[in-house]
């Protein structure tokens, strides 16, 4: 299983925005639940934030990889979930 790596902030609408849709597929699918979600704000951790290349909240990366940054949907997240498991 791979680690999904999530940066946020707290003041981002769309951060709060993939939570819920986090949520709602972890409800939907008990399989998720099972997931290594690593979730950093980069303004409490800012040397891990700074370590690596992004600009927009929320960015995903799937161990190593960034999979998708800025505004998400919820068939966005499924398919990093889904890819995680795999």
């Amino acid at each position: 299983m791979k680690t999904i790596t999530m940066f946020e902030t707290s003041w981002c609408p769309h951060c709060k925005q993939a939570h819920k849709f986090m949520d709602e597929l972890m409800n939907e699918n008990p399989r998720y639940k099972n997931l290594k979600i690593q979730i950093i704000d980069e303004e409490l951790e800012p040397e891990v934030a700074n370590s690596y290349d992004y600009y927009y909240v929320p960015t995903y990366y799937l161990d190593s990889e960034k999979v998708h940054e800025g505004v998400p949907n919820k068939k966005a997240i499924e398919l990093l979930f889904n890819n995680a498991l795999s």
